[in-house]
Parts: structure tokens; sequence; C-alpha cells
């Protein structure tokens, strides 16, 4: 398996899922990036990470309140948001990033 950090590396930009099980509204982000992926395919990677087994991640970001979207490309994060977003708000922001 690919480890994050060549992930992240990629010219394909990544968005990466922080969520927790215990987060209701996180049960609300999976179908959201399903449309996305569907409508993005491979000019997007998604990744979940759950910030209770990934504390030291969560800590290097500054995760403070789940669920919280990044993206990254080439290894720099260049957005991020807390929050659910719906899919309708999210396509446009990713796109706009997506070049």
């Amino acid at each position: 398996m690919e480890n994050l950090q060549t992930i992240l590396q990629s010219p394909t930009p990544v968005l990466i899922d922080c969520f927790a099980t215990w987060c209701g509204p996180c049960q609300m982000v999976p179908p959201i990036l399903k449309e996305v992926k569907e409508k993005l395919g491979d000019k997007l990677r998604i990744v979940k990470i759950d910030i209770d087994k990934n504390q030291q991640l969560s800590a290097q970001w500054q995760i403070s309140s789940v669920p919280t979207l990044l993206l990254f490309r080439e290894g720099r994060m260049i957005w991020r948001q807390s929050g659910v977003v719906p899919a309708h708000q999210l396509l446009p922001i990713l796109n706009q990033h997506l070049g």
C-alpha cells in the first residue's frame, strides 16, 4: 500500500476527508464524496483519515473539528474547510483548484 506522503506528493490532487467514527455529521460526507468522485473521476484522489487513529496527523494539520476536508497538490495544502460541504458547493471549489 502506498504511504500517505507518496500520495500527497502526487501531481493528482488529493482530497483528505478527516473524520471520526463518533461524529454524526461525518456520516453525511461519504455520499457527497461519492458524487464528487463520480463527477471528477481520475482528476482527484480521495483519502479518508480517522483522526482518532491518526492523532499525529490531526495535530500536524491542526484539525480541531470534524469533518474537515483538506485538498493537497504536490505535497502542499491548497484548501481546507471544516463542516459538511454539499456536493453542489464542493464541486466548483475543487474544479477551481484542479485547473
